[in-house]
């Protein structure tokens, strides 16, 4: 993978920079000491220096002080305390010294080093007492053996020639001085290559590793950079063509996978759009068709206003003409009266119907008829419409009949004058278009149907003059009546089947019609049962 070779590069890298810092470090550490080292040699040998010249110095004072020459003992007691104070320095490095050396050269340095210490504190205790008795010569005293005597004393205070030891410590300490600062140099010497050595492998392996990634990269790269323009352009059927099985290889798998993602969205997007076009063809299609129905509507509702109008004026002209007869010329009996009265009645009955069904046109609002549905018993709007049924068909010479009812109540959710009026609608269709002598049956039976709830299933049969095949599909629309039935009854307006599907609607049910040509005509009337709560708590709704 070439994550994992990138990773191991880095690592690899890090790791010689570390171990590049490490060595660094070490040799730094080593050229460190050797400074160290030469700086304790240096101290070493100032100090020797600085005592060698306070004896010296106190020697000077000797002479003046043999030779009366106003030397004061508080300048003798300074050059002593410079010479002990040496001596306590000198202790202090030659501890360090021994940590500073290294080799065989360290022992003999320390032992040498040692020696001349106690050496020098013996010496200095001599001076001390030798500086103190000296005393001024006489005038007549010869100077020379006193001289002599006193060098003696300050040179050789224990038998050893203090001067030659403190000559010989110096320059011990001045060859060791050179000799760390020389290791010195060459341990920053040897730290400054390797790292010079160290820089310059890493720089090299650098720019191997970067040569090597850069070309490494640039075909993927490209290809990858390819592969987004082709997206950016559009070009979804491109491919990047890289099969490795590194990164670079899953992402170009990746967006392949993408770019056939989307094409086949493209594609559903371009079936989709068609589809969309197909359907607003066929809608323009449909709503034109509807215009159209809309204008045979109007033009219906047009014709039907012009039937009304003749059926209203028809209607008053009667009862007005029935009203001059009756009240004209003499007295007549009672019966003729009453046969007046009774036609006048008639003709008003028919002219409230005209008006109830342009009022009903009128409002424009048949699927939204209000309906307060609760719990009811069927059979009491079934009374009711069968009740008022009979007596049209009484004077249509019809007979209407109805088969036994279930004994137990019948219940629904609805409304019992919405659903006399659906009923009264089906029998009053069926009475009028039978034929004098004819049979309107009214029948109930309880329907399962498969996957639904229980049903009462109400039809409404006849033997009328029926309705032709390409008629039936158009009869619960408004204000449509058939050419049979325009010719058997010229009244109607053609709104009784469209209000009596919505009633049905309304209530949850499902107004159907089946019908023979010359051979009757059965309505089907569908309505759930209700499985609630009992009849003696209504429901609205």
């Amino acid at each position: 993978m070439f994550r994992t070779k990138l990773t191991l590069a880095l690592a690899g890298l890090g790791l010689a920079a570390a171990l590049q810092g490490a060595a660094a470090l070490w040799r730094l550490s080593e050229a460190d000491r050797q400074v160290l080292r030469g700086r304790v040699a240096s101290d070493i040998h100032v100090t020797f220096v600085e005592l060698s010249v306070a004896k010296q110095r106190l020697r000077s004072w000797a002479a003046q002080r043999q030779a009366d020459a106003g030397a004061e003992p508080a300048e003798r007691e300074a050059l002593l305390a410079d010479m002990r104070r040496a001596l306590v320095e000198l202790e202090k490095l030659a501890l360090q010294a021994p940590g500073s050396a290294s080799g065989a050269a360290a022992g003999t340095e320390a032992a040498q080093r040692a020696g001349v210490l106690t050496t020098l504190a013996r010496s200095v205790n001599l001076l001390d007492l030798a500086s103190r008795n000296v005393q001024p010569l006489a005038a007549d005293a010869d100077a020379r053996p006193a001289w002599q005597a006193l060098s003696d004393r300050f040179d050789r205070p224990d038998g050893h020639d203090l001067r030659a030891l403190l000559n010989d410590s110096m320059r011990r300490e001045a060859a060791a001085v050179a000799r760390e600062r020389k290791a010195a140099d060459a341990s920053l010497e040897q730290a400054r290559l390797l790292w010079s050595g160290a820089a310059a492998v890493l720089c090299l392996a650098a720019l191997l590793l970067a040569g090597y990634f850069a070309r490494a990269l640039r075909q993927p790269l490209a290809a990858l950079r390819d592969g987004v323009d082709a997206l950016h352009r559009g070009d979804l059927t491109h491919r990047i063509a890289i099969d490795s099985r590194d990164e670079f290889g899953d992402v170009a798998r990746s967006m392949n996978a993408m770019a056939a993602e989307l094409l086949q969205h493209r594609e559903r997007e371009t079936q989709a759009r068609q589809h969309l076009e197909q359907l607003v063809r066929s809608r323009t299609v449909e709503l034109s068709a509807a215009l159209a129905s809309l204008q045979q509507v109007d033009e219906r509702r047009r014709r039907l206003f012009a039937d009304v109008s003749h059926e209203l004026r028809t209607p008053a002209t009667a009862i007005r003409g029935e009203a001059q007869v009756a009240l004209r010329g003499r007295d007549k009996p009672v019966e003729e009266y009453k046969d007046s009265l009774r036609r006048v009645a008639d003709t008003a009955a028919q002219l409230g119907q005209v008006i109830d069904d342009l009022l009903v046109v009128a409002r424009e609002d048949i699927d939204a008829l209000a309906v307060q549905r609760e719990t009811i018993d069927l059979r009491d709007a079934i009374a009711a419409a069968l009740e008022q049924a009979r007596g049209l068909a009484g004077a249509q010479q019809v007979r209407v009949e109805s088969a036994p009812l279930p004994a137990h109540a019948m219940p629904v959710l609805g409304d019992t004058p919405r659903l006399r009026q659906l009923l009264a609608v089906l029998l009053d269709n069926a009475v009028r278009y039978s034929r004098p002598g004819g049979l309107v049956r009214l029948c109930v039976d309880p329907l399962q149907p498969q996957g639904e709830l229980p049903q009462w299933d109400v039809r409404v049969e006849d033997r009328g003059i029926g309705i032709a095949a390409d008629e039936l599909p158009q009869v619960f629309e408004r204000h449509f009546r058939g050419a049979q039935a325009r010719r058997h009854f010229a009244g109607g307006c053609g709104l009784g089947l469209s209000i009596a599907a919505a009633l049905a609607r309304a209530h949850g049910g499902e107004l159907t019609l089946e019908s023979t040509p010359g051979g009757g005509t059965t309505a089907r009337f569908r309505l759930p049962q209700w499985l609630g709560e009992s009849l003696a708590s209504p429901i609205t709704s």
